[in-house]
Formats: structure tokens, C-alpha cells, sequence
């Protein structure tokens, strides 16, 4: 996952210090809820497995680059109904950082601007997710509906901080527009599989019910909130 190299250059990359140290600061309030409910056990294996994920998403999955960035199956709906808001976003930001030590070593001059991009529509989906499922509602119950709405939070919050750091970066030049505009075209193609993935995830999660006492899942993935 990166936007690419120049895109967002000399004094303007502040700016994703800023907005990622923000996000980094949530993520902690989110892992300090989850250490009480959970404890650290959990937490830490949740993390490790969604880092794990994530980096299965970026290296694995079919990526391809599209305009002013490259195109992912993050899945971070999907994150987040297995594994709760904090340890999604412990594995989006961990499996990035490892991507670009490991495989994209340009990628990381922009990681502060690719990891805001990942993590603050991660919190839009946590608060929609608040909205359109009814708290007596386990995750392993949802419907394709919720289930679309979450993935169309997740994937349009990505398109949108990609289209703000490019036309922060670069103004609204045509050529700019262009490639804003094609990353944006494809990139939404991804609703049409993430809402199925969940499902299955879930459905398959339904199947397994000894993982509701692992700490290795979101408590709320089989019991209220």
C-alpha cells in the first residue's frame, strides 16, 4: 500500500506527522479498552495475527498500481469484525511498516501518510459499526447489508485521504485529477468483494465457536456488547 514516491514532498509531508500521530494516539486509547477487557495476552495475539494478515494483504493478494496510488485488498472491515478496532490497527500499521522495510523500502519516506490513510477510515468503520449494528448483535450474525456498509466506510475512507494527500501534494491540475480519478474508479471496485470476504470470515468464524474463548478474536464476535 503506498501513494507514490513525490506525491507529498519536502515541507508538506508534516502534515502526516501530524494526522498520523493523532491516529496513533486513538489507537492507544482503543488498546487501553482493550487491555481491560481482554487483557494483554489478547490484545498482543490479536495483533500479531491481524499484522500477519495485513502483510498477507499486501504481499499475497493481487495489488496492482492505479494512478496516484496502488490498489490493495486491505480488507479492514474484515480486521475489524475479527479482531477489534485496537488490534486492526496495530496489524494495518505494523504489516505496512514491514512491507516497506522488507519490499517497498521507497514506500518509507510516505509512511505517515499511508498509515493515516489506513487507519483513520478503520475508526470510521468502528463508529458505523456502532450505528447500523444493533448491540445485541454478535459480528458472526451480521447481514450483506451492514456488511456493505462497513466495507463501503472502510474502502471509500481510503479513496478519500488518497485523494487528499494528492491534491494536497500536487493541486488540481488535470493530469492529477486524472490519476486521483483512476485510482478512485478502481479502487472502489473492492466493495463488490470485501462485503462476500466478510461473510465468509464470518461465517467460518460461526463454524468455529471454541475460538469465542481463545482471546485470539473480538469478544464481540460471539457475545453482546
Amino acid at each position: 500500500m503506498h501513494i507514490e514516491p513525490g506525491i507529498v514532498d519536502g515541507a508538506k509531508i508534516a502534515l502526516s506527522w501530524a494526522t498520523a500521530a493523532g491516529a496513533g494516539a486513538y489507537t492507544l486509547k482503543l488498546a487501553a479498552a482493550t487491555l481491560r477487557e481482554s487483557g494483554a495476552a489478547a490484545l498482543a495475539g490479536r495483533a500479531a495475527l491481524s499484522t500477519a494478515a495485513v502483510f498477507t494483504f499486501f504481499e499475497v493478494l493481487p495489488h496492482y498500481p492505479v494512478g496516484v496510488s496502488e490498489v490493495h485488498f486491505i480488507l479492514g472491515s474484515t480486521l475489524f469484525l475479527i479482531f477489534g478496532a485496537a488490534p486492526a490497527a496495530f496489524g494495518l500499521a505494523l504489516g505496512l511498516l514491514m512491507q516497506g522495510m522488507f519490499f517497498a523500502p521507497f514506500d518509507l519516506p510516505q509512511y505517515f501518510v499511508n498509515v493515516t490513510t489506513l487507519l483513520v477510515p478503520l475508526f470510521a468503520v468502528r463508529a458505523l459499526a456502532e450505528r447500523v449494528i444493533a448491540p445485541g448483535t454478535p459480528y458472526v450474525d451480521l447481514k450483506y447489508g451492514q456488511a456493505l456498509a462497513l466495507s463501503t466506510a472502510y474502502q471509500g475512507g481510503v479513496v478519500a485521504w488518497v485523494a487528499f494527500w494528492a491534491f494536497y501534494g500536487q493541486g488540481f491540475g488535470a493530469a492529477n485529477l486524472s490519476s486521483v480519478a483512476a485510482f478512485g474508479g478502481a479502487y472502489m471496485l473492492v466493495i463488490l468483494v470485501e462485503p462476500i470476504a466478510d461473510l465468509a470470515v464470518l461465517a467460518g468464524a460461526k463454524a468455529l465457536r471454541g475460538l469465542e474463548r481463545s482471546g485470539l478474536v473480538t469478544k464481540r464476535l460471539y457475545a453482546e456488547a
